[in-house]
């Protein structure tokens, strides 16, 4: 009896370290893969990378190309994405998590966000040329791809709102209560405070996925011609990631385009690198325990 409760016991050690390597061997595999396109794109790309390409206009000339316009087009393309992810998300999640009843509506409602997570991105490109492009006559302006951008990221900050708002202990809201104070008074004073960490959290990572989105914006028509710097949020513009797809496609035809794609890269992904590096500080410096 002993000596079979023995063997089950090193089966199962034998299985956890098996495990263990293996998720090791997973994790590892994935980092290298990460360090050779890292290491790649930095080697052809750096030498390209210098104030007069981060201040200079679109060229024909490889030698003579900036992204100025560039940078200021994702600009104002986060400057659209923002305020109307932030605003539609977090009242939504609040909508569903204080003020919904639960039912099967509500229970419908929840499911299809959270499909939406998962819905390719070329899908939203579509929608937005319907809806925005055509059907508001938009074109292809910093408006039109800002708000296609919003609809792609929404679902993450719907969700990402709603955990954090879930995770507010409910005896708060009931102190809030016995004090008299109402339900959008609770809400406002009690239940966001608490969650902001958390909704701010998924906020950021969600423009982080928005500001490395190409699919959208090419389905819109979004042009990468020798354009002026936008001005306005009705004007014509490019993007950071749809400039990398369109001078690795001129790769073919100009073999410097690859080192400005590379640059371009390297300049999206330190963007992203700050983006989520704020959003890290943010959750530990105003995560709050109760």
């Amino acid at each position: 009896m002993k000596s079979g409760h023995n063997q089950r016991v090193m089966i199962r050690r034998s299985m956890d370290t098996a495990m263990k390597n293996l998720f090791l061997l997973a994790t590892m595999f994935a980092l290298l893969v990460l360090g050779i396109l890292i290491y790649q794109v930095v080697t052809q790309g750096i030498g390209w990378l210098d104030w007069k390409f981060l201040t200079g206009k679109l060229s024909l000339n490889p030698d003579r190309a900036g992204i100025l316009g560039v940078i200021v087009g994702t600009i104002l393309l986060m400057v659209v994405v923002g305020p109307v992810t932030m605003l539609l998300g977090v009242c939504t999640a609040i909508y569903l998590e204080e003020y919904a009843k639960k039912s099967k509506l509500h229970a419908f409602i929840q499911v299809n966000i959270s499909n939406l997570a998962g819905v390719p991105s070329v899908i939203f490109g579509l929608l937005g040329l319907a809806v925005f492009s055509r059907m508001f006559n938009l074109g292809s302006s910093i408006l039109a791809g800002g708000l296609t951008m919003s609809l792609l990221v929404l679902p993450i900050v719907v969700v990402a709102s709603q955990e954090a708002i879930r995770a507010v202990p409910q005896y708060l809201r009931e102190a809030s209560y016995g004090m008299g104070a109402t339900k959008w008074q609770t809400v406002r004073r009690v239940v966001l405070p608490a969650a902001l960490p958390g909704i701010l959290t998924g906020f950021i990572l969600s423009l982080s996925r928005a500001i490395g989105e190409t699919a959208p914006l090419v389905v819109l028509g979004i042009p990468v011609l020798i354009m002026p710097i936008p001005n306005s949020l009705m004007s014509d513009f490019t993007a950071l990631p749809i400039q990398i797809y369109y001078w690795t496609l001129d790769t073919v035809l100009v073999q410097e385009y690859a080192n400005l794609a590379a640059a371009t890269i390297i300049v999206l992904l330190v963007i992203l690198f700050a983006m989520n590096s704020l959003a890290i500080y943010i959750r530990n410096k105003y995560q709050k325990r109760y």
